[in-house]
């Protein structure tokens, strides 16, 4: 399976969820998402697998158990790849993230100690220069509004310490090569570019060791 872009159609399918959120519309255009979205994403996945490692996309379906919006379908196609990194595709376009996008509470408190010190802290201060210059933000789901708990308020890095997680995320509007394989470059190079972002989370942070909950 060759990736040769996302056609049109793709871009057109998620245009028409987003006016029509309804299981009515995804039964009529499933098809659509099949040929034209999902199996673009496949193909991209399988070609970027020796190098990133293997992909795994996301269920179609919102979970609306504890959400206000009950839309019940995401109006946009995301998927993970197993060394590091985020494809999303929707009518606005494409993008690719990087980083750790949510942290478990040990991760966060090694998240903010490797922050505090003056060595992994300043290293990370030119790794997020770096990912920035290449056209990347680096941003968090959520920053506390002072310092944590533990931390002087006017701490060097101050800004890094209120983050509740860090990643990187870079965007492209619709353009003609996004139906094309050139679309697969934009890709992989995003990825390298976020790599020193992903090999210092991986460092200092790493996946949770907290015992799952019962």
């Amino acid at each position: 399976m060759t990736f040769h872009g996302w056609p049109v159609e793709a871009l057109e399918f998620y245009a028409g969820l987003e006016d029509d959120n309804s299981k009515d519309y995804w039964n009529a255009h499933r098809r659509t998402y099949d040929a034209c979205v999902l199996a673009p994403m496949l193909a991209l996945l399988d070609a970027l697998e020796d190098e990133f490692g293997e992909g795994r996309v996301f269920r179609p379906n919102r979970d609306v158990r504890f959400s206000a919006d009950k839309s019940p379908y995401k109006t946009a196609i995301g998927a993970t790849l197993a060394g590091g990194g985020y494809v999303h595709l929707s009518a606005d376009g494409l993008a690719v993230a990087g980083g750790y996008h949510m942290l478990a509470p040990d991760q966060l408190d090694r998240f903010r100690q490797a922050v505090a010190d003056d060595r992994s802290g300043r290293q990370l201060q030119k790794v997020i220069a770096a990912v920035e210059k290449d056209g990347a933000q680096v941003r968090a789901t959520e920053q506390l509004k002072t310092a944590p708990r533990g931390y002087p308020k006017d701490h060097p890095r101050i800004g890094l310490l209120r983050n509740k997680s860090l990643y990187s995320w870079q965007e492209w509007p619709v353009e003609p090569w996004l139906s094309t394989s050139a679309a697969q470059q934009y890709v992989v190079d995003a990825l390298h570019a976020v790599r020193p972002l992903q090999k210092w989370l991986d460092q200092y942070v790493g996946p949770s060791t907290a015992p799952p909950r019962r």
